[in-house]
């Protein structure tokens, strides 16, 4: 694992960007423009001292102006799953559905025990995990040469692999990123302990205002489901069949139509109704027509105003197409206490084409893993045996306004193949009790009569021209 970062870091550029920060700080208190207040801030020691006072009273908005970029080099998936959950970072990855994996290279922990202590089998314990490491790489390799993209091959690569990502995210981001890494639940995960570890000492020399208040706030805590295991004993993990609606506004189509209406006219509730239906009086399409031009118009506020939620079936390997639509409130199981691995995933192709050799490398995986475990060793290094086959139930809460994008974006051909089947069945499951919303959803050739992809578009803009150019006629 290699991080560094990128740019920022010499020490006119350091000093720059500290001084933005304190004017920031500032600026409410100081006569004058904001022009006036930055040539006022033109002393690093001065303006660290400030910044570092001001974040000490719990005033961290400053910190948000600060911009950082930092490289990930050969860092697991485990890293990449628990990164990208930070809503307001961004992330470009390494692509699983373009790229050959085979020499991607993967991560091996030194194996702890259960008490946390380095494992009495350690040195033995690694050359059996390397080698079966290598094993499932050459079988994903062997999966590949059968003709199967690698799409679908990437199901079988454990979740050691090295993964490359370029990360931004601002101050205050950084800093609850490295608490979260360091202590707590996260830091029982070796990697996950080493990039914070990392960034660390990345901070103390380029992001010096943040020291002092990460070394108060790293402590160890619980994650919450101690007191909740104490009640209830854990049941066993059952995946569902298919993405399920649990909840969702009722009369979510009029509550658009009616919140719409009540900031245009500045009426209340009752009124904007009884505009509603004079409208529909005049007019049995209006409906229909003003929830059009509110799913096409830039600003589309009165979608925020209804919600729904789904509990959705996902593999490790698609999660990221999910959790990359940041603007919703997704639950995510977390990695440890380990899930069930015998609850995986087998892509159609790869059935018909390698299943024997894909069949056989996730027993094996399981016979390892397990094997590992009767030997004491500790929960945290037994998490790099997941696989990208891997099912999970996630929850998630979403705007109407996300939906679309999420639809628009995940309803396309082009699409992955599960997260494609998942956002089309959000959509139908919306259309089921919101219509008018639901004519809205779908990828852009079909609410839209528009494809973005270029060269690469898969026909179906076409073919939906042509077939309205006749119906016109």
């Amino acid at each position: 694992m290699k991080i560094e970062l990128l740019g920022g870091c010499e020490k006119d550029e350091l000093e720059k960007r500290i001084q933005n920060i304190a004017a920031a700080g500032k600026l409410s208190r100081f006569p004058g423009n904001v022009i006036e207040v930055l040539e006022s801030c033109n002393d690093y020691e001065e303006n660290l001292k400030l910044v570092k006072r001001i974040i000490k009273m719990g005033h961290k908005s400053i910190i948000e102006h600060d911009y950082l970029v930092f490289a990930l080099c050969d860092v697991t998936p485990i890293i990449e799953q628990t990164i990208i959950g930070y809503r307001l970072t961004s992330f470009t990855i390494k692509s699983r559905r373009e790229v050959d994996f085979r020499k991607a290279g993967f991560y091996t922990p030194e194996f702890r025990n259960e008490a946390g202590e380095i494992h009495e089998k350690n040195e033995e314990l690694k050359k059996e995990y390397n080698e079966h490491m290598k094993m499932l790489f050459n079988t994903y390799g062997e999966i590949v040469d059968r003709d199967v993209k690698v799409e679908d091959a990437r199901f079988i690569l454990p979740y050691s692999y090295h993964s490359n990502i370029i990360m931004g995210l601002n101050g205050r981001e950084l800093e609850k990123m490295i608490i979260a890494l360091r202590t707590g639940h996260l830091s029982k995960i070796p990697d996950l302990k080493e990039l914070g570890d990392k960034l660390y000492e990345i901070v103390k020399e380029k992001v010096p205002y943040l020291v002092p208040n990460i070394k108060k706030q790293e402590v160890n805590y619980n994650t919450g489901f101690e007191y909740l295991e104490e009640i209830e004993k854990r049941p066993e993990i059952k995946i569902l069949d298919k993405t399920n609606m649990i909840s969702y506004t009722p009369n979510a189509d009029d509550v658009v139509l009616e919140s719409s209406i009540m900031y245009h006219y500045q009426c209340d509730k009752k009124t904007a109704k009884e505009i509603l239906n004079k409208m529909v009086e005049k007019d049995k399409n209006a409906k229909e027509k003003m929830m059009y031009e509110i799913m096409h118009k830039e600003e589309r506020r009165e979608l925020e105003q209804v919600t729904f939620s789904f509990q959705i079936p996902i593999s490790l390997s698609i999660l990221t197409h999910l959790t990359r639509h940041r603007m919703h409130a997704l639950l995510v199981p977390e990695f440890l206490p380990m899930w069930d691995m015998n609850n995986y995933l087998t892509p159609e192709t790869v059935k018909v084409k390698a299943n024997d050799l894909y069949d056989m490398a996730v027993k094996k995986n399981i016979e390892v893993k397990e094997k590992f475990k009767s030997l004491g060793v500790y929960e945290g290094d037994l998490v790099y045996f997941y696989l990208g086959n891997q099912m999970l139930n996630a929850v998630t809460t979403m705007n109407a306004r996300n939906i679309q994008w999420v639809c628009r974006m995940r309803c396309c051909n082009k699409a992955q193949w599960q997260i494609r089947f998942i956002a089309k069945d959000i959509a139908k499951q919306v259309s089921s009790v919101a219509p008018l919303i639901g004519k809205g959803l779908g990828s852009t050739c079909v609410t839209d009569r528009y494809c973005g992809e270029g060269r690469e578009c898969c026909g179906l803009i076409d073919a939906l021209l042509e077939a309205d150019k006749k119906n016109n006629n």
